[in-house]
């Protein structure tokens, strides 16, 4: 997996796309392993981080668990980090960073997708989770839940909570 680049359907690294529908803010180191812990990442998962700023749950996918990692970023000056900081981890042969908007990202292959979004987004974005991911992708959230979908494993980490669900057998036709 090769630096950001112009792809059918991708932007430029430099190229900007619409606002982010979030500021970004960092997902703690601890917070991320624990993420990461909660889906039983390995060696065989496709992790996509969906708002993936500066790469992190990606790269640490990577170096501590052996998984292949996608970030999925609107921001091109964050994509670029996130790409530098993966060949500084050592990682940028197992991950990849795609400048673009996460509701017209196809994330079918993703075995875990991880989010630090807000509640209205996640809510947004639940359709096309179930629509796109197999069933047993596991799912998991920073601080924010999904709504009348119930997690299976909630998780508090000091101030911050993690929230888990695989995607159901009939996820597609559910709203």
């Amino acid at each position: 997996m090769s630096a950001p680049s112009a792809r059918a359907g991708q932007q430029s690294p430099t190229q900007g796309l619409r606002a982010p529908d979030v500021h970004y803010v960092p997902t703690p180191e601890d917070v991320v392993r624990a993420m990461l812990k909660v889906a039983k990442v390995g060696k065989n998962d496709v992790v996509y981080d969906l708002g993936s700023g500066d790469g992190r749950i990606v790269i640490m996918a990577a170096q501590q668990f052996g998984a292949r990692g996608v970030g999925v970023e609107i921001d091109p000056q964050l994509v670029l980090e996130a790409h530098d900081n993966a060949k500084q981890a050592g990682v940028a042969n197992r991950v990849q960073f795609l400048l673009q908007d996460l509701f017209e990202t196809d994330f079918s292959e993703a075995t875990v997708v991880t989010l630090y979004l807000t509640q209205d987004v996640n809510l947004r974005l639940r359709p096309k989770l179930w629509r796109e991911l197999k069933p047993g992708t596991r799912v998991v959230s920073h601080d924010f839940s999904m709504g009348d979908w119930q997690p299976e494993k909630v998780v508090r980490i000091d101030r911050s909570v993690i929230y888990y669900w695989t995607i159901p057998a009939k996820a597609a036709t559910r709203p």
